[in-house]
């Protein structure tokens, strides 16, 4: 009986032995490396990465800072005195030349073909265009009529002086005429009833009665009346002339 116990014991210690030897070469293994499985489950986002886009740079700005006419704030300086406050006509005649918009336009844009040779154009804004074939009186008048076609209407004014503040009818009148060369001094329109040639002219026509006096130069109208339409002298229609005389200036 003493036999076989000692050689159990043997067995069991040799078997003890064989799982020591086999737990130290497990040991001895590298373990191995798993990965996480993707999350496929319908239930859970899966973040995409957001794509980087290039803007292209932005244009330099090449705006240009305007005061517009109308809007432009107004000079804080005391004004200028006006050199015809002597109410005397010794002041020169009128020499006004026309706006340089009247300068840079074209007339054949304005009326086109035949009618820009022998018939002048009111474009607005106070400015008339002569007609190319016009005598150089007549450019003068309407270069004229240009300069003071939006000054307010004023009693008297333009009888008192040249450059005035604001005109009546036979003192606007009167500036054009002597503007180009044709009085030297204002007449009222009572007196231009008997002026110049009777009848009309072939490029301009004084239209006068004892109340009013208006222009017809190269087919345009330059009458104060006007300014109640256009704001301006210069009107392109023409109105009834019952009750007025017509005169003109020689050879026009």
């Amino acid at each position: 009986m003493r036999r076989v116990a000692i050689v159990a014991t043997a067995a069991g210690l040799f078997t003890l032995g064989g799982g020591y030897l086999a737990l130290g070469a497990a040991g001895q293994e590298e373990p191995a490396v798993r990965t996480a499985a993707p999350v496929t489950s319908p239930m859970v986002a899966v973040a995409t990465p957001t794509a980087t886009v290039s803007l292209p740079p932005l244009p330099e700005s090449r705006a240009k800072t305007v005061a517009p006419v109308a809007g432009a704030p107004s000079s804080t300086a005391e004004p200028a005195p006006d050199a015809g406050l002597t109410g005397t006509t010794s002041d020169a005649k009128p020499t006004i030349e026309a706006s340089s918009a009247a300068r840079s336009a074209k007339p054949a844009a304005a009326g086109g073909g035949r009618s820009a040779v022998d018939k002048a154009v009111a474009i607005g804004g106070g400015v008339a265009l002569p007609p190319l074939e016009a005598p150089e009186a007549v450019k003068k008048m309407i270069e004229a009529g240009n300069g003071i076609a939006r000054t307010p209407y004023k009693w008297g004014g333009g009888h008192g002086k040249w450059q005035d503040t604001g005109y009546d009818c036979s003192g606007s009148v009167s500036f054009v005429l002597a503007a180009a060369g044709l009085l030297s001094g204002p007449l009222a329109s009572g007196p231009l009833m008997s002026w110049g040639e009777p009848g009309k002219g072939k490029w301009v026509t004084i239209w006068t009665n004892q109340g009013h006096v208006f222009l017809e130069v190269a087919g345009i109208r330059f009458d104060t009346s006007a300014q109640r339409v256009t704001g301006s002298r210069w009107i392109n229609e023409m109105r009834s002339t019952d009750g007025f005389v017509a005169r003109h200036p020689a050879g026009l």
